[in-house]
């Protein structure tokens, strides 16, 4: 075998230079005090997120925020409606803005692409009563910055169902009919696939 060198490095007392004056470096004093101060944060946090989460294990699972039921959601998308052809720069504040006069606004959503973040261009104003959507729907092909807006109420969706209105799944192709070619009855000789192979 062949003779290996050890790689461990050596320490020569030339090498080594110890230098005591960092004690007396303002900057490192600074330094040190700011990760003295860091490190007394995250300490704090660490409590503060412990206790957090005791107290989230403490308390029951019914206190939590229940999810809307199917009325409940009828309800707001009654009192809601859809706003389409919105500028991609507004803000909902713009939105409510341009909606105050029909009534109280609950709120604004101004729906965004989850891939990019950019607005895709509609968004969603739900009022306090279902009057005011009446008024909201007079404000159909008004100019919103620039820009002629869809105002339409805002529809129900229907879980399962696409625009066709078809439920989920579906005829989704197979043999519609047609000339398929060929003959059905007897065929001594028929060539599959390529080549001259045994034709079989």
């Amino acid at each position: 075998m062949a003779d290996t060198e050890s790689t461990n490095p050596t320490n020569d007392a030339s090498e080594t230079v110890i230098d005591n004056s960092e004690d007396d470096d303002p900057e490192i004093l600074l330094m040190k005090q700011r990760v003295e101060e860091m490190e007394r944060e995250a300490n704090k946090l660490r409590e503060l997120q412990a206790a957090a989460e005791k107290a989230e294990r403490s308390t029951p699972s019914a206190e939590q925020v229940p999810m809307e039921t199917e009325e409940e959601k009828a309800a707001v998308d009654s009192r809601s409606i859809y706003v389409g052809n919105v500028d991609y720069s507004a803000t909902p504040e713009e939105i409510q803005q341009h909606f105050q006069a029909c009534g109280t606004i609950n709120r604004v959503t101004i729906l965004c692409d989850k891939f990019t973040g950019h607005p895709k261009g509609y968004a969603y104003v739900e009022f306090s009563e279902p009057e005011h959507v009446d008024a909201a729907l007079a404000m159909d092909n008004s100019l919103f910055r620039g820009r002629l807006i869809k105002v339409t109420p805002k529809r129900t969706n229907i879980p399962g169902f696409n625009a066709r209105g078809r439920g989920r799944g579906g005829y989704r192709g197979g043999y519609r009919g047609g000339y398929r070619g060929g003959s059905y009855g007897y065929a001594p000789y028929r060539a599959r696939g390529r080549g001259r192979g045994r034709g079989f």
